[in-house]
């Protein structure tokens, strides 16, 4: 039964995984999209600051004095830290293979890019050398969770068991002994003989 299980969690984990190739493949179209437009807004910034002669960190700075500048200023500075790093993470994931990508999860985890993705995507068959890749290693990662979660959920059964034998082994068999009489409290008079013809 337990290899039952085993071998469903290594199905389930060979049929999740290995979608992985194409949604990397798709999310990196998407994200392609998010860093150009990031990277027109940063430039429209870019040359409206350097138009009044100043430059990024100045023009930010200058977004001050009221409540609606205030917030202007902390959403450009979001804008630009996201911009910096999903950059960063489109350069890696250009760079690696499809097969290298089962390792760089973390660069894959822009919210929206993600969402974007998952609402277009259609499963597909593993079809290529990374796809065949990612499904043997999800079938051994399913396998190996289901048998490290079911170990983790019969441990104590086991234990409490192998305690019972152990305590069956060890404790001796005390056998009953006999009840003790104890001594005469009146010692029995020895018989006298009869004398023949004698009377009391």
């Amino acid at each position: 039964m337990i290899r039952v299980i085993c071998l469903v969690g290594g199905l389930v984990g060979a049929v999740g995984l290995s979608q992985y190739p194409e949604f990397s493949q798709q999310y990196i179209q998407r994200l392609a999209g998010q860093v150009d437009a990031l990277t027109i807004e940063a430039k429209r910034f870019d040359d409206s600051a350097l138009a009044e002669g100043m430059g990024r960190e100045e023009a930010l700075q200058a977004l001050t004095g009221s409540d609606f500048l205030d917030r202007r200023q902390a959403d450009m500075r979001a804008m630009f830290a996201r911009h910096a790093r999903l950059g960063e993470n489109l350069i890696v994931l250009r760079a690696a293979s499809p097969v290298e990508r089962l390792v760089l999860p973390h660069r894959m985890v822009d919210g929206p890019t993600m969402q974007q993705v998952w609402d277009d995507y259609s499963p597909a068959l593993p079809v290529t050398p990374a796809g065949a890749v990612a499904a043997g290693t999800g079938f051994v990662g399913g396998w190996a969770l289901f048998a490290l979660l079911i170990a983790g959920l019969s441990a104590p059964f086991r234990r409490s068991r192998k305690v019972a034998n152990r305590q069956k082994r060890q404790d001796p068999v005390v056998k009953k002994d006999p009840p003790v009489m104890g001594p005469r409290l009146v010692a029995e008079s020895p018989k006298r003989p009869r004398l023949a013809g004698a009377q009391r």
